[in-house]
């Protein structure tokens, strides 16, 4: 391994985790990455002072990254500051009704008991055993697997095991599910947001989407630093274990010899020699031509009706009057379906949007920081101090095609904070101290994708087996990144970069292009300390 050399093309979590492997391995790993520092999409913005996670922000699955750490000789509780939160996340209509999803199972049952009735409650309870199902039945064949496909799920399954996915529903909607699931819509509502986390309508995602439900009742962590945090704990283990990261530093080609992928070019005209690359980034920058044309026909590209969401987001430092705002808070306006048909259906942002709201300085007793610090300090709700916020509206991935007027998003602006007010949260919003991101921008950080920030849209059940897996069609070229084979979020893609490292490595162990490749290890609702291996 020590004579192989890899290029890992961008340090978003899938390629830090590839990166980290390989170096593990002894592989002699050079990352490089046009940012200057890694994350991604984990990214960091600075708004009036302050420092404010502004990409993912939930940190779930963390078996995953206990596994990784554990596979380097590490320890996770050791690299990073974690807590786990008692709310899940906190929901909120414009009729002025609440909700809290907790950890412990039973009171998020008895408070959906308070908020929707005993029926409802059992409901959830049924609701939540499906979940279980769905994830457990899909983990193995589907989540691990390299390259998933319905006929290898057919084998790993068997009749039985099929005959149960089928009756789980993949072949419905989510939302089809959930109108036999529950009989009040806010609560259809609420689990159709699951959609939202592959990017996707819950009126076309299929029904295994419910799974996500799984995941969250396994446990929501918070990190002390900020998700970026992890990021940087993965980059200097990697580093530490012998991998090269080089930050400032753009990729305008990845070179082909030989009908082989063997390096990269630069921006500034250097070229790094290879015997692999990996590219963590969405994979439709490559069919777009984005990395040089050697490289286009190594994946599908992904069309315009295909991509998932995009979004308009506010990364403010701001004061806040009145709503009771958890670290996670999610605001409903009355008309959910037709959010989705002006996303997807007119290209336009929604006239009635749901708002996510990251509260970040609302964990400092969680984290048992007792709000002496500034950067944990949780200000009392309605004491009208500041508090890095982070607010998303979902939006068209039209950032390279239509990008979004200021009018356009200034009424975008308008409508959240009205729904906002409804719900009895007055924020206020400081363009000092505040800054935009629209479709466009992400355009900009993540090129081909128009916005998109969850790669192909999960459209349909056939559509869980269409993202690129972990090799393309150009030998000695890998894939990473949410955009591949399991999926967006931070654990799938950390997942992906674990899948691209050990098909790498299986194909320096046999010349064979079809040696299937699984991550092994413990199930999501365990405590894993055993290393991840092929």
């Amino acid at each position: 391994m020590k004579d192989h050399r890899t290029v890992v093309v961008g340090a978003g979590v899938g390629g830090l985790v590839t990166a980290l492997q390989l170096a593990c391995a002894g592989v002699r790993v050079t990352v490089v990455e046009r940012a200057s520092a890694p994350g991604g999409k984990m990214r960091r913005v600075e708004a009036g002072g302050a420092s404010i996670d502004s990409g993912p922000t939930v940190f779930t699955m963390r078996w995953v990254f206990e596994q990784i750490f554990a596979g380097a000789g590490a320890s996770l509780d050791e690299r990073l500051r974690l807590a786990p939160l008692p709310v899940l996340a906190r929901h909120a209509w414009r009729d002025g009704s609440r909700l809290d999803l907790f950890a412990d199972h039973e009171r998020s049952v008895d408070a959906i008991g308070d908020f929707a009735g005993a029926a409802e409650a059992k409901r959830f309870r049924a609701f939540c055993g499906q979940a279980r199902d769905v994830y457990d039945t899909l983990e193995g064949p589907y989540i691990r697997s390299s390259r998933p496909s319905l006929v290898g799920m057919g084998t790993s399954l068997g009749m039985r095991g099929m005959k149960e996915l089928v009756k789980l529903g993949p072949f419905t909607s989510l939302a089809s599910n959930l109108v036999r699931q529950f009989a009040d819509p806010r609560l259809r509502q609420l689990f159709g947001r699951y959609a939202t986390y592959c990017g996707s309508s819950p009126w076309t995602a299929p029904a295994t989407l419910l799974l996500v439900a799984q995941v969250e009742m396994d446990g929501v962590w918070t990190v002390d630093g900020g998700m970026h945090g992890l990021a940087r704990a993965i980059a200097t283990l990697a580093a530490e274990r012998g991998a090269t990261f080089r930050y400032g530093t753009a990729v305008d080609e990845i070179l082909v010899r030989g009908g082989r992928a063997c390096g990269v070019l630069l921006a500034d005209g250097e070229r790094i020699e290879a015997d692999s690359v990996v590219f963590n980034g969405d994979a439709n920058a490559l069919a777009s031509g984005c990395l040089g044309n050697a490289a286009v026909m190594s994946v599908d590209r992904v069309p315009h009706a295909a991509r998932s969401l995009s979004a308009v987001t506010w990364s403010m430092h701001s004061r806040t009057r009145g709503f009771p705002l958890e670290n996670h808070n999610v605001f409903f306006d009355d008309d959910y379906a037709s959010e989705f048909s002006d996303i997807f259906g007119a290209g336009r942002l929604p006239s009635k949007p749901t708002v996510y709201v990251c509260a970040q300085d609302r964990v400092a007793e969680v984290l048992g920081t007792g709000g002496g610090g500034p950067s944990t300090a949780a200000p009392t709700a309605g004491d009208g101090g500041r508090e890095r916020l982070l607010c998303l509206v979902n939006a068209p991935a039209s950032g390279d095609s239509r990008p979004l007027q200021p009018l356009e998003i200034e009424a975008c602006e308008r409508r959240m904070q009205a729904l906002l007010s409804h719900c009895g949260l007055e924020m206020q919003i400081d363009p000092a101290a505040t800054v935009r991101t629209s479709p466009e921008d992400f355009e900009r950080l993540f090129p081909a994708t128009g916005g998109s920030l969850y790669g192909r849209a999960t459209q349909g059940w056939m559509a869980l087996f269409k993202r690129s897996s972990s090799s393309s069609r150009l030998p000695g070229l890998y894939l990473a990144g949410g955009s591949v084979h399991p999926g967006p979020g931070v654990p799938m893609a950390a997942m992906s970069g674990q899948l691209a490292a050990a098909t790498l490595l299986g194909h320096l162990a046999s010349t064979s292009r079809s040696s299937r490749v699984v991550i092994s290890g413990g199930m999501s609702t365990r405590s894993v300390t055993t290393a991840a291996t092929a």
